[in-house]
């Protein structure tokens, strides 16, 4: 009856033991998704930001060729609008943040 017992108990042992490494490598794959997933929120964020930046560089062309092009009141009208805008977002920011 000793015997047994002894073996069941290693049995337990042995089962803790596996469950351990088990539990281990759970996590560590887990943290390998949650890092993958990271990397592709990184690369989805600079995708967005180059998409920004060179529309940006568009818009501002355009605008320099459309101030070069048009009268005084044309370039002051834009130069308002800008400011206007700026405030805008200035005051949505305090608001909001």
């Amino acid at each position: 009856m000793s015997e047994a017992y002894e073996r069941e108990r290693q049995n337990n042992s042995r089962l803790d033991e596996l469950a351990s490494k088990v539990t281990s490598l759970r996590d560590v794959t887990i943290n390998i998704y949650d890092n993958a997933r990271d990397h592709e929120i990184i690369d989805n964020s600079n995708e967005v930001f180059a998409n920004f930046t060179t529309g940006l560089k568009q818009s501002a062309g355009r605008i320099t060729r459309m101030a070069a092009t048009g009268s005084k009141g044309q370039t002051m009208k834009l130069a308002g609008m800008i400011v206007g805008g700026v405030i805008v977002l200035y005051l949505l920011w305090g608001i909001f943040f």
